[in-house]
């Protein structure tokens, strides 16, 4: 599971900024990326900073803050943990001074912050930027520039903890949202990472890196590992974020839109949690370059999705979330399928969740901040009014997985076109579990029914089975089968169905098991096989059948 214990993340941005960073090539050091950053590198600096950190964990912060604190810090409501750091037992220490400062924004003094961080100490924080100072006194104040905060996350490769370095926080600041301000680990990111296919690879590219974060997962699994934006400063601090963790020498960062930085090569996975939410374009309403791509409504992602194929080494995988209009008249289904007929890739759009037009606009117009009364109607009735002009009546969140087909093989087969909606799941990894439905559908677009009979289905371990009677009967009404990972998802089995999925132990061919049915039945099998069959290959498809 990719844990967002790292606390809430920062979504608005500090007062300083840094232009024309943009660092192009493999990062060995790291520049100054706060307000008065002078762009120096210092190498040593961030070695030092590695080693201060050693203690500032996403286990010991929790400990640190108790739960009440740790919860209401994940609302956005700074008070406690502001109360626990300033007058809590804890108060002073080492790991209390890091979280007033680089989380909570709160001035701390030279002392303090020296004794937090005793080997870069306070005017090597000033060198990388981390910090600016008032004086060089122990009681001057000492202010963060920039959010520095642990993040642990647990996958299919394991348990690993990082820190990670982005833009302070609305609650650090009480600032209104810059324009380039770069986000740290939220929502939408952590999503993207536990939904990964997480296979070792060769290349894998990271389109809109931000703060790094997807960089930083794909360095587990990754030979090299390209990261593009179009923001210097996100590129900075991605720098900031790989080298810290000791991985920097693994990560090109490259400046430019989109999939420009890397035309003509070509990549194993490309991952993105790009600029995809849908802003009015008219004058007032303010685009964010970590949510903002400039383009009119969903336009984006279809463009991702249309285009990021020329990247993608056969076989390769992209993976990326979205939004999509749900406008009138047209199902949101038909056209997205459109899109994927148009990337000539196999594609499976997973939808996750819909909001309506007045959802979404509140939704977008808090993430920038809290304005004013007046300011917040007219955003509101900005969003209101664009998406009136396309018709547009809700918009789908989701992720989209693209693959380049092999280009040799047993013989052509239809591209794959997986468009639908599941809201059900939990919060474990989803990346196996969409390779190995990646994997299923080759294996049932290449095997006839015939061949399928031949072959020995095995139930998935994560299935369970729900027998529902009705009061004094002996056979029950209905029988589900649930998952308990993947999309958890619940599928009603007849009487044949359940009985072939519960015998379905890896031992009998498919044909034996049809066969043994029919003799329960009392039907013929001919009879059996047909219906059975088709509801088979769905129960493959979605992960809980594998076969051998």
């Amino acid at each position: 599971m990719i844990t967002p214990k790292s606390m809430i993340t920062g979504r608005v941005g500090e007062d300083g900024r840094v232009t024309g960073v943009g660092a192009v090539g493999p990062v060995r050091a790291v520049a100054a990326v706060g307000a008065r950053g002078s762009g120096r590198v210092d190498r040593e600096g961030v070695e030092r900073l590695r080693g201060d950190l050693a203690g500032f964990t996403v286990d010991a912060v929790q400990d640190l803050l108790g739960p009440v604190a740790h919860a209401a810090l994940g609302r956005e409501q700074p008070v406690p943990a502001r109360l626990a750091v300033t007058e809590g037992p804890a108060a002073g220490e080492p790991l209390a001074v890091l979280l007033a400062a680089f989380v909570l924004g709160l001035p701390v003094t030279r002392a303090a912050l020296d004794a937090a961080l005793p080997a870069v100490g306070t005017d090597g924080a000033v060198r990388l930027g981390l910090v600016e100072t008032s004086g060089h006194g122990g009681y001057d104040a000492v202010r963060a520039l920039v959010d520095l905060r642990p993040y642990a996350a647990v996958d299919a490769l394991g348990q690993h903890d990082w820190w990670v370095v982005s833009d302070l926080a609305e609650l650090a600041t009480g600032a209104p949202l810059r324009v380039d301000h770069v986000l740290g680990v939220g929502g939408a990111s952590v999503t993207l990472a536990r939904c990964t296919i997480r296979r070792h690879v060769g290349r894998v590219l990271d389109l809109g890196t931000g703060c790094g974060v997807q960089a930083l997962h794909a360095t587990r699994h990754a030979r090299h590992v390209v990261a593009t934006d179009v923001s210097g400063r996100a590129l900075a601090l991605a720098g900031l974020t790989l080298a810290l963790n000791g991985v920097g020498d693994r990560v090109e960062l490259r400046a430019g839109d989109l999939l420009e930085p890397v035309a003509g090569e070509h990549f194993d996975l490309v991952v993105s949690n790009p600029p995809f939410v849908i802003t009015p374009r008219r004058t007032g309403v303010p685009a964010y370059e970590y949510r903002d791509a400039g383009l009119v409504g969903d336009e984006l992602v279809r463009q991702l999705v249309t285009d990021v194929g020329a990247v993608l080494a056969p076989g390769g995988i992209a993976q990326f979330l979205g939004n999509w209009e749900h406008r009138r008249g047209e199902p949101w289904s038909e056209r997205v399928t459109g899109w994927l007929a148009d990337s000539g890739l196999d594609g499976w759009v997973v939808q996750r969740e819909v909001q309506d037009p007045a959802e979404y606009a509140e939704l977008w117009i808090r993430d920038g901040g809290r304005p004013d009364a007046a300011r917040y109607e007219q955003l509101y009735r900005a969003w209101l009014e664009d998406f009136a002009t396309r018709g547009v009546e809700a918009v789908g969140f989701g992720l989209v997985t693209l693959r380049r087909p092999l280009e040799a093989g047993p013989g052509p087969r239809p591209p794959l076109r997986r468009v639908e909606e599941v809201r059900g799941g939990g919060d474990g990894p989803l990346g196996e579990h969409l390779a190995a439905a990646l994997d299923a559908a080759d294996l049932l677009a290449r095997t006839s029914d015939a061949e399928l009979l031949e072959r020995r289905p095995r139930l998935a371990a994560d299935v369970t089975e729900e027998r529902y009677h009705r009061p004094g009967e002996e056979d029950p009404e209905v029988v589900l089968l649930r998952q308990t990972a993947g999309f958890g998802r619940v599928v009603r089995a007849d009487t044949a169905l359940a009985g072939f999925a519960g015998a379905a132990d890896g031992e009998l061919t498919a044909g034996q098991l049809a066969g043994a049915l029919a003799h329960l039945l009392e039907r013929p099998v001919a009879d059996v096989v047909p219906g059975l069959l088709p509801a088979v290959r769905g129960l493959t498809t979605d992960g809980f059948l594998t076969w051998a």
